[in-house]
């Protein structure tokens, strides 16, 4: 079992026989990583850190799962490893990565210290400057978990070429034979992305949630006696995120069984009926590592190749597109562009981020359900938070700073490799167009052709005007209009501006007054 004590409280002559340390940060709960064939003189180590729950102002339900999830990982390692886990309330716990690092090099007198490559920039750089004794050797590892090496970030993304996702899914799809008939696409086309654009009907029936239900009241205890700030809601005796591979295996195969038949079909559609509708839910499972994207991938072609009438070729594609083909294009554009990446602010917005974002306390349907959900489950899908929060703030010309830290503190799978790049590009546009290839903007049309959020909202969908006129609409034409300058020659934009300019100069000058009027009320909308 991992040692739950201060370094005092070990005999010397049992830290001295450790000739090597090993650092397992808590996106790191590999444990197929091939560190732990070897443990013969290896001290592991694990640490809960106020410098990690204070670097932004986290969901409860996001700390409490990290946490439970590095305890149950340190207890299971603690079976065939000797290893050092600090809680956040441990006197010995210095709360600073470095420091306890230092501390233990010393106690221990090892020579040698490793760790696995982290996904964050910050660690990263926290590590490069780590002071340890000159006699200390020091040996970064691949974290073995993505299907690209870090090191290969510019074979893939070439510094001088502009990135494009579809050219990045095809190479990965042709170099892993994913979803291939020799040298072509699987059923002659790369993705099914028109396909995975439905609606969801009344009548199709939205399959059960995994029964995943951990008590971690221990957890949120020690939270409140160290007075962590936190935001959103909790019953930690019934959390609902996995803590341990079991688990996240349980969850991947429910998620084959009840959601991946209908997944492609209705990824983008929003509902009030259900806040996970058919997506998996394994993204903290992913980004933790307690899965990798392989066997998850592997299961989801299994299926489709199983039964090819219940799990059609545009169910799996699209679900494997998010893994191998998103998900690891995103990581490579972080990479790349960090650290100039997080001060990206194409638009030079500034304005707050409003205070529903926080209460869910609107009078519009979809950003109240996107934003409760949120703050209830630590959760909401890629299309409402791209599309509804993200659509918003960008509409409103919100900070991209606040909004950034938004995604990063409420959601339970939100780490920065991750995170950042969806918010800075793919939501907000503050890139500039390196990752997306327009502003993913829209009236409350798409909304309400995507969801059924419109018929019973206090505003009016299709009113570009007046008091009760959805946000969105008028919104949107203002944004379209103030950044005509930085847009008009992006031709994927160039649709919009023709319909912009054929309405007339009222009612242009009524829907921009509109807008005003709107952001003028933003806190009570």
């Amino acid at each position: 079992m991992a040692r739950w004590f201060q370094i005092a409280d070990i005999p010397t002559q049992q830290l001295e026989q450790f000739h090597e340390v090993r650092l397992v940060l808590g996106d790191q709960l590999n444990s197929q990583h091939s560190w732990f064939k070897n443990n013969d003189g290896v001290l592991y180590i694990m640490f809960e850190m106020r410098q990690e729950t204070d670097y932004a102002t986290h969901h409860v339900q996001k700390i409490v799962a990290f946490f439970a999830a590095m305890r149950a990982f340190a207890d299971a390692l603690g079976t065939k490893a000797e290893v050092l886990y600090f809680r956040l309330n441990d006197p010995a716990n210095s709360q600073d990565l470095c420091t306890n690092i230092q501390r233990i090099m010393q106690a221990t007198g090892a020579t040698k210290f490793s760790y696995q490559e982290p996904d964050e920039y910050r660690l990263d750089q926290q590590l490069n400057r780590i002071a340890l004794d000159s006699d200390i050797a020091i040996e970064c590892y691949s974290g073995e978990h993505f299907l690209i090496n870090r090191s290969d970030v510019q074979e893939y993304l070439p510094a001088n070429k502009a990135p494009l996702m579809e050219n990045f899914y095809r190479r990965i799809r042709k170099e892993t034979g994913y979803l291939m008939d020799e040298d072509k696409p699987l059923g002659g086309k790369w993705n099914y992305d028109q396909d995975n654009r439905n609606k969801l009907p009344n009548d199709v029936e939205i399959p059960p949630l995994a029964p995943v239900q951990v008590n971690a009241s221990h957890i949120l205890e020690m939270l409140k006696q160290e007075a962590v700030e936190t935001i959103g809601e909790i019953d930690a005796t019934a959390l609902q995120w996995p803590i341990g591979r079991r688990q996240s295996l349980e969850l991947l195969r429910h998620f084959i069984k009840h959601s991946l038949p209908h997944f492609g079909e209705y990824q983008d559609a929003m509902s009030r009926r259900g806040w996970l509708l058919f997506h998996s839910r394994l993204s903290f499972s992913l980004n933790t590592k307690m899965i990798n994207p392989r066997e998850v991938v592997d299961a989801a072609i299994h299926a489709h190749q199983d039964n090819p009438k219940r799990v059609t070729l545009a169910q799996v594609e699209g679900f494997v597109r998010q893994i191998i083909g998103w998900r690891e294009f995103v990581r490579l554009i972080y990479w790349r562009e960090m650290p100039s990446y997080k001060k990206t602010n194409y638009f030079n917005h500034t304005r707050p981020l409003p205070s529903m974002y926080w209460n869910a306390n609107t009078k519009m349907n979809c950003m109240q359900h996107s934003v409760q959900l949120s703050l209830q489950h630590a959760y909401a899908h890629h299309i409402q938070r791209l599309m509804v929060t993200g659509n918003f703030a960008l509409l409103a010309g919100v900070n991209p700073d606040e909004i950034d830290a938004w995604y990063l503190g409420i959601y339970a799978d939100a780490i920065e490799w991750v995170e950042l790049p969806n918010t800075r590009g793919m939501s907000q546009f503050a890139d500039g167009g390196l990752l997306a290839t327009k502003p993913y903007v829209s009236s409350g049309n798409y909304i309400n052709k995507m969801s059924s959020y419109c018929k019973s909202c206090f505003y009016d969908v299709k009113a570009k005007t007046g008091a009760r006129s959805c946000p969105f609409n008028s919104l949107y034409w203002n944004f379209i209009a103030e950044h005509r300058e930085q847009l008009a020659g992006n031709h994927r934009m160039a649709m919009m501006y023709r319909q912009w300019d054929k309405q007339s100069a009222d009612s242009q000058e009524a829907i921009l007054a509109q807008a005003q009027q709107h952001l003028i009320n933003i806190e009570h909308l």
